[in-house]
């Protein structure tokens, strides 16, 4: 569907503009991400692997090459469900760690970060409806149940038959 081709790069866009932006400027990106990741992984760190990332920029360069990956499989319309819930797990720490209005005390300031927060849930919702988008087709909850239909309908005739004929037999 033509809607499809064009929203879906639309949608990705931001994601792959902002995770080059991560690439490039990894520092200043891991300094505002820091405090989001103290108060997350902190209770967790005794739990985690050894060789898991827990230091801020390597974290955020790691959320800037999914942006782009995700977001180019995205504009292609490659794996665009798979794609789309990648990018809305990016987008739910992204959010709390940039624009965590809440905490500012600058009217203008925080109805800045305020606007920007709700843009990003708006791009979450967008995410959310292409991760359970099926193009059209039939989703493989319905095919299940369709085929699970077919095989009781089948099975109920061939059991059926099979007393039916063991009436007749008698």
């Amino acid at each position: 569907m033509l809607i499809r081709r064009l929203a879906r790069p639309m949608l990705a866009a931001t994601y792959i503009y902002g995770g080059i932006g991560a690439l490039r400027d990894a520092p200043t990106h891991a300094k505002a991400a820091a405090p989001l990741l103290e108060k997350t992984t902190a209770p967790l760190k005794d739990s985690l692997p050894e060789r898991f990332p827990t230091d801020p920029e390597t974290l955020v360069r790691i959320d800037g090459v999914v942006k782009i990956g995700a977001g180019a499989l995205l504009a292609l319309g490659k794996f665009p469900r798979l794609a789309a819930l990648l990018l809305a797990g990016s987008t739910v720490p992204t959010t709390l760690a940039a624009h965590a209005f809440w905490e500012i005390d600058n009217p203008q300031e925080r109805a800045n970060q305020q606007i920007h927060f709700l843009k990003n849930i708006g791009l979450l919702g967008g995410l959310l409806i292409t991760a359970v988008d099926t193009g059209g087709k039939p989703s493989v909850g319905y095919r299940a149940k369709r085929r699970a239909r077919k095989v009781a309908k089948h099975t109920h005739h061939s059991v059926g038959a099979v007393k039916g004929a063991a009436k007749v037999r008698k």
